[in-house]
């Protein structure tokens, strides 16, 4: 009897779908283009920083991630972003749910005028929580998730605005997380910080990768180069090139990159 051919070896660990995949998206803003025919994809667990001027798009973009868009008057939009195979821009699409889903960071931390506790527990209460040990569990994890945990286990009932800025911004992280997102957006979550705070949050940002897909959109080119798996640069509303961050920076493909991350415009 001829033996059976053996089987080819297993190739390497197959590559993931991606969680999040964005083809031929067009943004217009009060009939002004503002993105055009941007491809790209979000892995799960990795950091995926959007770089670029001002002015270029990316918090266009971030915001169509989780169509807060929508709520900006004169928006319209072609072509398909999708979460897990779902087009989030189908008729019939539950939008509360997806932006629980895709969680947001703004630049600008607005903690609610309640205590540190209450911040917390806000949005766990309002999809149904109710146990006193549960919350204390998902405040306790969500604070040691943002690396505030330490500076405010004793002092939950403070009032959150009395927080330090880089406090209220890790707060805000930690608000958002609360609610169990799969993604996290962040647009400029480090403007206007001190060094400290901006290291924590990238320290943050770095353990978070493992549950959860991260966004980051930021002007600073050297948080980009520390804090993010892949970078993708846009300007003037294209995509110029996205590549694994040490490549992009090191041996970008396009001489725009390249130009952008040497400081020769931008």
């Amino acid at each position: 009897m001829t033996p059976e051919p053996t089987p080819p070896a297993q190739s390497a660990a197959a590559r993931p779908a991606p969680k999040m995949v964005i083809r031929d998206f067009t943004v217009s803003l009060g009939g002004k283009s503002v993105l055009r025919d941007i491809n790209l994809d979000l892995m799960p667990h990795e950091r995926l920083a959007i770089i670029g001027p001002a002015g270029s798009g990316k918090t266009s973009l971030l915001r169509s991630l989780n169509r807060l868009n929508d709520l900006e008057p004169g928006f319209s939009h072609d072509g398909r972003i999708t979460l897990d195979g779902l087009d989030i821009y189908a008729p019939g699409t539950d939008v509360p749910a997806l932006r629980r889903r895709i969680g947001m960071v703004y630049a600008v931390p607005v903690p609610l005028p309640w205590s540190i506790y209450d911040n917390l527990a806000y949005g766990p209460r309002l999809t149904g929580v109710r146990d006193r040990a549960r919350l204390d569990e998902i405040v306790e994890t969500c604070l040691r998730s943002a690396f505030l945990w330490d500076e405010v286990k004793d002092r939950l009932a403070m009032q959150a605005p009395d927080l330090s800025g880089g406090q209220q911004q890790r707060l805000c992280v930690a608000r958002v997380l609360a609610l169990e997102p799969e993604v996290l957006l962040l647009d400029e979550p480090c403007s206007g910080l001190d060094p400290i705070s901006t290291g924590k949050i990238e320290d943050a940002l770095a353990e978070l990768k493992s549950r959860y897909s991260i966004v980051l959109v930021t002007n600073n080119t050297k948080q980009a180069a520390r804090a993010s798996d892949r970078t993708a640069f846009i300007l003037m509303g294209e995509l110029v090139e996205c590549g694994p961050t040490e490549q992009l920076f090191t041996n970008p493909v396009h001489h725009r990159t390249s130009d952008y991350i040497t400081g020769h415009f931008g």
